[in-house]
């Protein structure tokens, strides 16, 4: 029985090894803790260099529904001698070819908690990972988290946590949105307006394209959601999208964080999610659609263009964005165990 008024009642989030002095791992408490688990995201992000903010709000609506997590029971939050440090969160998600990938999310700086706390939220959002595994059929499953060169504590740690990395990806920024020269639509296609109707058909053509990508993983209804109503990537009017007929053939989804920009007193469109349909592969497509994003971008006011790409990308990807002036600023690691 509780009082009325009295603060909640503490939910410990379960553990498999003793904490280090003055450390307590709990289950979240929202909205109440968005705001300081928000604030330290982004604090990690601007020690790490990393160019990405995220406003309260936008942190908000994710954790309202985040991919392939469970917040009530799946993110942790880290409390030292009752100040919170830090936060992890476990998700999941199938990927096309049928292995089950289990990700270990932490959002904590081991340079600035330690290494032992770091590894106590691992361990905890491993083991809750564990349990998620265990409600479903046997096959391959794996752990999976993040690193990258402006982060070489974590790497460290999770190498020695028995991960791998497998996986390199860049983040590119091209110093200026001015036209991008010898970059033609290909014949027969055309850029029209995206209007509400089209977004079932972009949204099926981009994930098709997106098919023979390495970790691909089907869409859920929360990324559709996402996709149509997020307020900062679902401005229609800076997309293009080519048409062949009846058929999407090509699609960039550019967007500007204003609130992002702000904080780090620049002025960046970005470039992204760009993706085309097998048959129109090899013709320039993807060339002509970032040039055509550029006047956008211009019109808006930015000064500089950025996307991220996989170092691997079997389609090429990354020559292709390299002859459109972007340059890799930073490289971002994918580490995976196996979940035994």
């Amino acid at each position: 029985m509780t009082t009325e008024g009295a603060a909640p009642a503490v939910r410990l989030f379960p553990t498999t090894s003793p904490l280090p002095s003055g450390l307590v791992l709990r289950h979240l408490v929202a909205p109440d803790d968005l705001s300081a688990m928000n604030a330290i995201a982004n604090a990690i992000r601007a020690a790490e260099g990393t160019p990405f903010y995220t406003t309260d709000e936008q942190f908000a609506r994710f954790y309202a529904d985040p991919p392939g997590s469970d917040p009530a029971t799946d993110v942790v939050v880290a409390e030292l001698d009752g100040r919170i440090i830090g936060y992890g969160r476990a998700a999941w998600h199938a990927e096309l070819a049928g292995n089950r990938i289990y990700e270990v999310i932490p959002f904590i700086d081991p340079a600035a908690s330690g290494v032992a706390v770091f590894t106590s939220v691992v361990d905890a959002l491993e083991a809750r990972a564990r349990s998620i595994a265990g409600t479903h059929p046997p096959g391959e499953k794996s752990f999976e988290s993040f690193g990258g060169d402006l982060a070489p504590e974590r790497d460290a740690i999770l190498v020695a946590a028995g991960y791998t990395a497998i996986r390199y990806f860049f983040a590119m920024v091209r110093p200026s949105v001015e036209d991008l020269p010898d970059a033609p639509l290909p014949a027969g296609l055309e850029i029209r307006d995206v209007l509400p109707e089209h977004l079932p058909i972009i949204w099926a053509a981009e994930h098709e394209s997106f098919h023979d990508h390495w970790g691909y993983a089907p869409p859920t209804d929360t990324d559709y959601a996402f996709f149509a109503t997020d307020p900062v990537q679902s401005d229609t009017t800076l997309w293009r999208v080519a048409w062949d007929g009846d058929e999407v053939a090509g699609i960039v989804r550019s967007f500007i964080n204003a609130d992002e920009n702000d904080r780090f007193g620049r002025l960046r469109g970005y470039t992204e999610h760009i993706s085309v349909r097998r048959p129109w592969r090899r013709r320039g497509l993807a060339r002509a659609l970032i040039a055509a994003s550029f006047p956008l971008l211009r019109a808006r006011g930015m000064t500089e263009a950025a996307l991220g790409v996989d170092t691997e990308n079997t389609s090429g990807a990354l020559r292709v964005y390299e002859r459109c002036g972007f340059r890799p600023v930073s490289r971002q690691t994918t580490y995976r165990k196996p979940l035994a």
